[in-house]
């Protein structure tokens, strides 16, 4: 199997991000957002879907923190597709459930070149306290970002928690267990599996 190892490299007015992914890790990172509790839910996606992550980024914190995380999102999106290349033998789907304390995630993605992005909350996730001025709806536009760039559906269901380090700590671990199951090699499978024939545009 021919290594699927990627540089990561964006640079715009906003941000500078550099870094390095490898989707058969074993969940080793190294990553410094200038976000705190940011780096922490992308170490436990790295670390639960067993990628090796390096992740280093400047960003314009001084202005907020929307470009920097957004951008995030952009660059390992685009870092996931250059690495699965045109997707041989992957198993494409996968899904996982993972509860944190009284907050519990599900997360379902299809590595299919369309782009959807879907969330089903509890009624109390979407007024959760910012932590460490990380809200929710920067967690969630992280999420669509990657999602956008890679060409996947993401489907999230959140039920129960009030405090939301658990809530998004449920997610991002349930994402990166997912995506581990979506990119793992199937030894049964001949070639893309798409009836079409085809799923990524290298």
């Amino acid at each position: 199997m021919n290594k699927r190892v990627t540089e990561i490299k964006r640079i715009t007015k906003e941000t500078e991000i550099t870094g390095s992914l490898d989707l058969d890790g074993k969940g080793k990172t190294d990553i410094n957002c200038g976000i705190g509790f940011l780096d922490h839910m992308l170490e436990l996606f790295a670390f639960h879907g067993l990628f090796d992550l390096t992740l280093k980024v400047k960003g314009d914190l001084h202005v907020d923190m929307h470009h920097t995380n957004e951008d995030i999102g952009i660059s390992l999106g685009m870092a996931f597709k250059k690495a699965l290349g045109n997707c041989e033998g992957i198993k494409r789907f996968g899904s996982s459930e993972v509860p944190m304390d009284r907050a519990r995630a599900k997360v379902v993605v299809d590595i299919s070149n369309r782009y959807t992005f879907e969330k089903r909350l509890a009624q109390e996730a979407g007024s959760l306290k910012p932590e460490e001025g990380y809200t929710f709806d920067d967690g969630m536009d992280l999420l669509d970002s990657f999602a956008k760039k890679l060409g996947i559906n993401l489907h999230i269901e959140i039920a129960g928690g009030t405090d939301l380090h658990h809530v998004l700590e449920a997610v991002f671990k349930a994402f990166g267990r997912a995506m581990d199951e979506a990119v793992q090699i199937d030894p049964r499978r001949r070639g893309i599996p798409s009836t079409k024939g085809i799923i990524a545009d290298e």
